[in-house]
């Protein structure tokens, strides 16, 4: 499971017998003992990881075996099996708005 809230994607993947677990995906190369998770008493294992705007592809990797969350965003099949899928979206609100009309603004006329 994952939720976002800004650029913060917290992903939760049930596996209570589980001696390690860790996520990789497109956001670190597919490297999946470089994000290790963390487990709390219920069984679930946690991490937190900030991720700029854009559509992500991941899974978790739990004691040498792949795993699909397919309570992502999404799935897409790829060339080893299905794939989880996170979204981050742009910004928005009044900073992000305040941005978007700064750029809409024409460019300054230098005479």
């Amino acid at each position: 499971m994952v939720t976002v809230k800004g650029n913060v994607a917290e992903f939760r993947f049930f596996r209570p017998r589980a001696k390690q677990v860790c996520i990789a995906g497109d956001f670190n190369n597919w490297r999946p003992s470089q994000i290790r998770m963390h487990r709390d008493e219920g069984g679930y294992w946690r991490s937190v990881i900030h991720l700029p705007p854009g559509t992500f592809k991941f899974r978790y990797w739990a004691d040498g075996e792949w795993f699909t969350d397919f309570a992502a965003f999404g799935v897409e099949y790829g060339p080893f099996g299905f794939d989880s899928i996170v979204q981050i979206s742009s910004p928005v609100g009044p900073k992000a708005d305040a941005r978007a009309a700064e750029r809409r603004k024409p460019a300054a006329v230098v005479a």
